[in-house]
This record gives structure tokens, C-alpha cells and sequence, in this order.
């Protein structure tokens, strides 16, 4: 089928049906739909800030970011690694779209990881045998057996191939593979990697629940694999009717992507541990009574923030409240009793300046990062704005000088 192309935010008039099932599957992939004033039977079709692709029945919907295909590997990669991406894995083609990018990288980094074999771990089963292996779990042998002698409720741990890490490949897989990927050269990578994990399960993760991997010597050649599978399954979805599969999404938010970067980026240009960067802490806003605030950014000292900041890929402007972001912004630095707070947008979406807010101590500063750039131009910007962050940061001088 041939796909309709769009680009996030812009508008596009479609002038054939569509059915329930593909309304319905448009608005899940967060594209607004709405009926055309101009043709009857026509829509207009509006991405948000979700790229990648939508297949359902026959219609193949990509939406395409507005920055360059090989900016957005990069922020993915360096927010996944920053230690060691490499600027050269992301020459990619300028009519490549999200989905197929994603799926390319997820194949080059899964042969690399499995070329040598899978990894083999040990995974906890439980089981009823004739024979005793490992230990006896008595309660499920006394609650389900009543007496009876076999078969026998035990647990053991199994070395095998089939461990989370290489279930997480699987399934991945298995969501590529239903998807619409417009690239021959992708869709026979992706199905080049089936034969090798036969021996592995199947992983039924939710979207919302996929797990993190702890990486250790043995598995650290599996990561970069194993974080964009992760990233696929967080960000994929089948549409199934009667056990089958009709439909299916891979939808990207680029609001997580810059957000997830910056945080990464910041924290590795101030030179912070996890336990002084921290993404989404909690700040509370009134007294008596919670009213929870989750910055994007913070840098903790001693169990108090001592800067916060937010990250704003598109701006917000809906009518009648086109400054929800200083309020925003405004809201953090109140809760975290700070003087000064940033506001970081991609460029292009807000100027830079400050904002002295009037009858308050506070000031916002504006900044925009420019993701057009190389790699090293960018994370040369992020240098930059940590400058700024230092100079207004209320920290020990060991720290500021950091």
C-alpha cells in the first residue's frame, strides 16, 4: 500500500472515507481528525507531536518529524547511552522515516549483540514434576495437592537462553513485524533475526510496564539492543479482532525524545550523579494540603532542589493561555523555594530571555536548543546551558565549580 506522509503539526486534507476502525486508529495515534468544511466525506488530518506509522485495513498513515531523521537517532542514542554513541550510525537517507530508522538500528545492534551466540542466564520457574528439583514450595503442594505425593510444586532456576533480555529482542520483533515499514531493505533485516531466538518466549508486556534491564560485564554488549527493543514495545501497539491482528502503530513522542535527551545531556555536562540529577522529583506547592509538581529537570542538594528546570519541545499556546509555560515554570520555582528557573525549548519554538515576574523574587529564563545542528554542535549548546545553570545554581562552591 502506499503510504499517506505527513509532518507533525501540519495539516493535511484527505479526500476519501474512512471507517470506524481507521478513525479510531488515527485518534490513537494522536492525529486529529476532523471533518472537512470544504469537501463533503473529506477530513482534515492534523498530527501532534507522535511520529512514526499507523496501519489499519488499507490505509498506512507515517507522520515525520520536523527535524532531521538523524538528529532524532541521536537524541534517542545518546539519551540511551551516553558514554558511547557514535556520530556515524546515523547517516541516514533524507525520505527515511521514524519506524524505518528505529528498525534498521534495532537490527545492526541485535546481530552485533547475538553474533556470538544468545546470552544464557538463569530464570526462575516453578513447576510440577514427578522428581524433586530444586526446592519443594509445600504451601502450593498442601493447597493444591491435599495430600496427594505427585506430581510434586517446585521451583528451580534453569540456565537457558530463554531470559528477559533476549525475550525483550523477541517481542520486538514480533511488533516490527506487524507493522508498516515501507523499506524492503529494514523489513528483511528485521525477519533475518527471527531463526536465531526459536529457543526464546514470547514476552507479553504492557506498553506501560515494559521492564529495565540491570547491565552487568556479561550482558553489556546486549544494551543497545535491548534499550531500543524496550523503546519499541513502550511505543508499539496491535489492533487485534477475533485473535488476529488488523492493525498496527509504532508512535514516537517527540516531547519524551527532547525531554528524555535534555535530561541525559544536562546532567552529563554538569558532571551529576542520579542521586543530585534527578528526572521528575517531586515538589509540593502548598502546605497543609499536596499539590504534587513534577519538574522535568532539578539538581538536589543535600535533600532541597537547588535548580529546576523544564523542557519544552513544542510550545504551548492553547487559546486564551498562551503562557502556560512561565506559569508552569513560575508554579516549580515556587514550590522549590528558588529564585531562578529554566525553561528550555528546541529552536525555533520560543526566543531566548528572561522574565522578571512582577511583585515575586523569581526570574524565568528562556533558552532554545538548536537540534538542527551536528551532534557535536548540540551537545556543545548543552554545554552552554549548563553554564547558565551553574551560574545560578545555589550550591557549595566545590559544586559550582564542578
Amino acid at each position: 500500500m502506499e503510504p499517506l506522509v505527513l509532518k507533525e503539526y501540519e495539516e493535511y486534507s484527505w479526500r476519501a472515507p474512512l471507517d470506524s476502525a481507521q478513525l479510531g486508529a488515527l485518534r490513537d495515534a494522536h492525529i486529529d481528525v476532523t471533518p472537512s468544511a470544504d469537501e463533503e466525506g473529506g477530513y482534515i488530518l492534523k498530527p501532534s507531536s507522535y511520529v512514526g506509522a499507523v496501519n489499519v485495513g488499507d490505509l498506512a498513515v507515517v507522520v515525520r518529524p520536523k527535524i532531521p531523521m538523524s538528529r532524532v537517532m541521536f537524541l534517542i542514542a545518546y539519551a540511551m547511552d551516553p558514554k558511547n554513541w557514535r556520530p556515524e550510525s546515523f547517516d541516514l537517507k533524507p525520505d527515511d522515516d521514524v519506524l524505518e530508522a528505529i528498525a534498521l538500528a534495532f537490527a545492526h545492534h541485535t546481530r552485533q549483540a547475538i553474533h556470538r551466540g544468545l546470552l544464557q542466564g538463569y530464570r526462575r520457574e516453578e513447576d510440577a514434576l514427578t522428581t524433586v528439583r530444586g526446592r519443594i514450595r509445600f504451601g502450593d503442594q498442601i493447597g493444591r495437592r491435599f495430600g496427594i505425593p505427585l506430581p510434586i510444586e517446585v521451583a528451580f532456576d534453569e540456565f537457558t537462553e530463554d531470559v528477559e533480555e533476549n525475550r525483550l529482542l523477541k517481542t520486538a520483533i514480533h511488533r516490527l513485524g506487524y507493522t508498516f515499514i515501507r523499506s524492503p531493505a529494514a523489513r528483511r533485516e528485521v525477519r533475518r533475526l527471527r531463526p536465531a531466538l526459536t529457543t526464546v518466549g514470547l514476552g507479553s508486556y504492557r506498553r506501560a510496564a515494559v521492564p529495565e534491564v540491570r547491565y552487568t560485564r556479561l550482558n553489556e554488549h546486549y544494551r543497545p539492543a535491548v534499550e531500543l527493543a524496550r523503546l519499541i514495545i513502550e511505543n508499539s501497539s496491535l489492533e487485534l479482532f477475533h485473535g488476529k491482528v488488523e492493525g498496527a502503530a509504532f508512535m514516537l513522542n517527540m516531547n519524551d525524545v527532547f525531554e528524555e535527551f535534555l535530561y541525559v545531556a544536562l546532567g552529563e555536562a554538569l558532571g551529576l550523579s542520579k542521586r543530585q540529577w534527578k528526572h521528575e522529583a517531586r515538589l509540593d506547592l502548598a502546605e497543609g494540603e499536596r499539590i504534587d509538581m513534577y519538574p522535568d529537570l532539578s539538581w538536589w542538594d543535600e535533600g532541597r532542589p537547588i535548580f529546576v528546570g523544564d523542557a519544552k519541545y513544542k510550545k504551548l499556546e492553547p487559546q486564551g493561555f498562551k503562557n502556560a509555560d512561565i506559569y508552569q515554570m513560575l508554579a516549580y520555582c515556587t514550590a522549590a523555594d528558588l529564585p531562578w528557573g529554566l525553561l528550555v525549548y528546541a529552536k525555533d519554538e520560543s526566543k531566548p530571555r528572561s522574565y522578571n515576574i512582577n511583585n515575586t523574587d523569581k526570574t524565568i529564563e528562556v533558552a532554545s536548543l538548536n537540534l538542527s545542528g551536528t551532534p557535536e554542535q548540540i551537545l556543545a549548546e548543552v554545554g552552554r546551558l549548563a553554564d547558565r545553570v551553574r551560574s545560578h545554581t545555589y550550591a557549595p562552591p566545590a559544586l559550582r565549580a564542578a
